[in-house]
């Protein structure tokens, strides 16, 4: 599925497992998916001494997580009441300052799911729970 929207050469970068259940259940408010997993820390060259380029990753990252889509497989069905995924109909980085604003005055969806549906999305999305 993945390939079909990035691309033949796309490759899996991390995979995650939530178990949520009605004891073991969370919520997130509304934030978009800004990391990327790397495998080392490493310092760029041209900073001047004793400074760490290590802050200003948080741009590549953005750009990063911007090309790559998510993969969400439901092992379980996620009705109503399993505190389902809200989406914000709007696209783009959204300054984390500006997020309240932006979900006010955007639409939002519900997205709920059966066991075996599978869901591709842009990672960086505007959502929440």
């Amino acid at each position: 599925m993945a390939a079909a929207v990035l691309g033949v050469a796309c490759h899996p970068v991390r995979a995650i497992l939530f178990d949520k259940s009605a004891s073991t259940n969370w919520g997130l408010p509304w934030h978009q998916d800004r990391t990327i997993a790397v495998v080392e820390r490493v310092e760029v060259a041209v900073m001047a001494p004793g400074q760490s380029a290590w802050p200003r990753s948080c741009r590549t990252a953005v750009r990063v997580a911007g090309s790559m889509v998510t993969l969400r497989v439901h092992l379980d069905p996620v009705p109503e009441t399993n505190a389902p995924p809200l989406i914000a109909r709007r696209l783009g980085l959204i300054p984390e300052r500006e997020v309240k604003t932006v979900v006010e005055k955007c639409r939002t969806a519900v997205c709920l799911a059966e066991a075996g549906d599978i869901w591709l999305y842009a990672t960086p999305i505007l959502h929440s729970r």
